[in-house]
């Protein structure tokens, strides 16, 4: 007696921004397409659709992946964070409000997936990752400063074709500024608690 063809479908449920999706998709199915066709998440935007220009970028367990190369159902069971998700609220991400304040944008569409690189790009950078740039790539040193050539070999993976580098590279640093004095404060205020805590 013949057996039946495995099914090339399965359900799966996604985590995204914090809500739980679940769709029976195509094993074959890219992230992306789930995103953009399945989930009406039209934030997240098709590029070249072969990785290279980073506008899918999402956060994958808050590290960048690029989602026309992930597939959907590799993705079950992991947090992923979209452009619809970034912001805190009615309160935009650090680097959200950088964007908007610096121009780091033009046409808008690449936007998406530079925002979702520049905030891993900022996690990367406080927790000590070096990059291709780094002079001296040894834990002790600690993070290396986020100079322009830093920013800009850090987010590489991410092109804009309108040419409005010069404005993400300063957006960039910007929110790592903020974003450095946020984490400062909120160990200042520890060190607080744990004083009126003796």
């Amino acid at each position: 007696m013949a057996t039946a063809p495995p099914s090339t479908y399965s359900a799966v449920t996604l985590n995204i921004n914090g809500e739980k999706h679940t769709l029976t998709v195509d094993h074959r199915t890219t992230l992306l397409d789930a995103l953009r066709e399945r989930l009406d998440m039209t934030g997240t935007k098709k590029g070249c659709d072969q990785g290279q220009c980073g506008a899918c970028t999402v956060l994958i367990d808050k590290r960048r992946a690029v989602a026309c190369l992930s597939l959907a159902v590799a993705a079950e069971g992991r947090e992923i964070t979209t452009i619809e998700g970034v912001a805190e609220g009615d309160q935009l991400h650090a680097v959200q409000q950088a964007f908007l304040d610096l121009d780091g944008y033009q046409c808008g569409y690449c936007t998406p997936g530079q925002i979702c690189s520049a905030v891993a790009v900022i996690e990367e950078h406080a927790a000590g990752w070096p990059s291709a740039v780094t002079d001296d790539v040894r834990p002790e040193a600690g993070p290396p400063p986020l100079t322009p050539d830093e920013i800009r070999e850090r987010m590489s993976g991410n092109l804009c074709r309108c040419g409005a580098y010069v404005s993400i590279v300063q957006a960039v640093a910007r929110a790592a500024e903020a974003d450095a004095a946020a984490r400062a404060a909120r160990a200042e205020q520890g060190t607080e608690h744990e004083g009126a805590a003796a």
